[in-house]
């Protein structure tokens, strides 16, 4: 069975279902390459903080016999799974990146575990974040860094690092995420994976993130047909979240075989204000003539909007205020010094400073949703520069401080909780991947998917076989 070991460590949920159904596969089999593989590549990327190796097998084993009988939950009934370590799941411990947190088990599942164990997906284990998810690289005090599967010496990006490494070597298939400022699409397009952060809201959550109404719960895969599968199990209302709202497509993925024929996509190299690494928009410029091989109807245009730096630095340092402030003397000592930066910036802002910041997030909601009207999506790059090395904030050398100088194209869609998504589209020549973004007006998921599927169709993503692969060492 090593061929076949060998080969479902590489397959999609797609194919591990066919497999199931016809019995020459295992669920079982299925995870115990999963778990292989995290056996042999995690100790060089340290993408899982915690693997529940008894509990997947058990997963495993019960789904194996309802495949057995013809009675699977879901399509993903019996796929290897992982969970950001931000999200609650009972019998695992959430220590959120933080040494304010302890090693005591969950008691309870936040929303997407609820859905995922009711499908019938295999949970493996928790993946790595920075503290609380604060910063867009992934590293922290209690695990240390993520490395990226391309190059151990660089940063896979954050805050869901871990997700996207597991999701680049495939340490089970489908990769639960979160993005509150790029936490899905950057360390997607830092790895070479497909990322897509949904409209806010319909994805729920539970306990709420730390700035809970820019946050959304999202599939970290391989490929968006993956994605659709994922969410048309965690992308359900749920009452425990307070934003959730209703009216999620019933299939998620029900346009994903539709060509792009028919769809307007305005492509901004740069929104009008970022600096972009040449590479980087020369491969997104050959994406954007891709696309419109491919049908779509690609004009380029700036949405027509200044950068949102301010506006989402006041929202996210109020946040990172928030979690210091609930500390005593000792927790402050423990907490990030990146963290702490941030939050004693904010311990200076007045209320109305807040009360601006939203008014002026809502008149950035209105210009993007207004934009929406004419172009179906909006195209960018996904991130304007290469990773960069583990343990740094911002690529060092540079004249940057913080990463949301860095992370330009994310948090503008946070803030206007529109559906966003990065797709791969190649490499810079140092062998590094490269991703463009499509982003939708509020509750287009569904056309967002369907772009992307189609353009991973027809230029499929070429992922490492072992981390830092010797051909770009």
């Amino acid at each position: 069975m090593s061929k076949q070991d060998t080969d479902l460590g590489n397959l999609d949920a797609g194919d591990l279902a066919k497999l199931y159904a016809s019995g020459d596969a295992s669920p079982l089999e299925a995870t115990r390459a999963a778990l292989d593989r995290i056996d042999r590549f995690n100790d060089e990327v340290n993408a899982y903080v915690y693997v529940d190796r008894e509990g997947a097998e058990k997963a495993a084993t019960a789904s194996a016999r309802r495949w057995g009988r013809g009675e699977p939950l879901s399509p993903i009934d019996g796929v290897p799974t992982s969970l950001k370590d931000l999200t609650d799941c009972a019998g695992m411990p959430a220590r959120e990146g933080s040494l304010t947190t302890s090693e005591e088990l969950c008691e309870r599942d936040a929303p997407p575990v609820t859905r995922l164990r009711e499908a019938g997906a295999v949970l493996l284990g928790k993946t790595n974040t920075p503290e609380f998810g604060w910063k867009a690289v992934t590293d922290n005090r209690v695990f240390g860094a993520t490395c990226n599967a391309w190059d151990t010496r660089l940063t896979p990006g954050g805050s869901s690092g871990g997700a996207a490494t597991a999701a680049a070597l495939n340490m089970g298939v489908l990769h639960q995420g979160g993005d509150s400022g790029g936490s899905i699409r950057i360390p997607s397009a830092f790895s070479g994976v497909f990322g897509m952060m949904p409209t806010f809201g319909w994805t729920p959550q539970w306990p709420p993130a730390k700035m809970a109404d820019l946050s959304s719960i999202g599939p970290i895969c391989r490929h968006p047909r993956d994605a659709a599968r994922m969410l048309n199990v965690i992308g359900r209302y749920d009452y425990r979240d307070p934003y959730a709202v209703r009216g999620q497509p019933e299939d998620w993925g029900v346009d994903l075989d539709c060509d792009l024929h028919g769809l307007k996509i305005a492509f901004s190299a740069d929104l009008g204000y970022a600096t972009v690494d040449s590479q980087i928009a020369d491969r997104v410029a050959d994406a954007a003539r891709n696309l419109e091989a491919l049908g779509a109807k690609v004009v380029e245009i700036h949405p027509g909007f200044e950068s949102p730096l301010d506006i989402f630095r006041k929202l996210w340092f109020t946040a990172s205020l928030e979690v210091y402030s609930q500390c005593d003397d000792k927790g402050k000592e423990l907490l990030d010094p990146g963290l702490v930066e941030n939050a004693r910036k904010a311990e200076h802002w007045a209320a109305i400073d807040l009360f601006r910041a939203f008014a002026e997030r809502a008149r950035l909601t209105e210009r993007l949703e207004h934009f929406n009207q004419e172009y179906h999506l909006l195209m960018t790059p996904s991130v304007p520069i290469e990773p960069f090395e583990i343990n740094h904030q911002v690529p060092p050398g540079s004249d940057m401080h913080d990463w949301e100088e860095w992370a330009q194209f994310s948090y503008p869609f946070n803030l206007a909780n529109q559906p966003a998504a990065s797709i791969p589209c190649g490499f810079t020549d140092k062998g590094l991947p490269v991703g463009f973004q499509l982003a939708g007006g509020r509750f287009d998921d569904v056309r967002v998917l369907r772009a992307a599927n189609a353009y991973m169709d027809a230029h499929p993503a070429r992922f490492p076989t072992i981390p830092n692969p010797s051909e770009f060492a």
